[in-house]
């Protein structure tokens, strides 16, 4: 039983930390994808 509940502690831990970095990992590279979608579009800078 102690086992059990240690297996689930470190499940639950997991998950807490691996869904903020699985956001950050997906959301980091949005941010020059959208710089160049607006730079072939709009003509703005890529630094503006």
């Amino acid at each position: 039983m102690e086992l059990l509940l240690q297996i689930f502690t470190i499940l639950i831990m997991a998950v807490v930390g691996g869904l903020p970095c699985l956001y950050m990992l997906l959301s980091l590279p949005a941010v020059p994808i959208w710089k160049i979608y607006r730079s072939c579009k709009y003509h703005i800078s890529f630094w503006d």
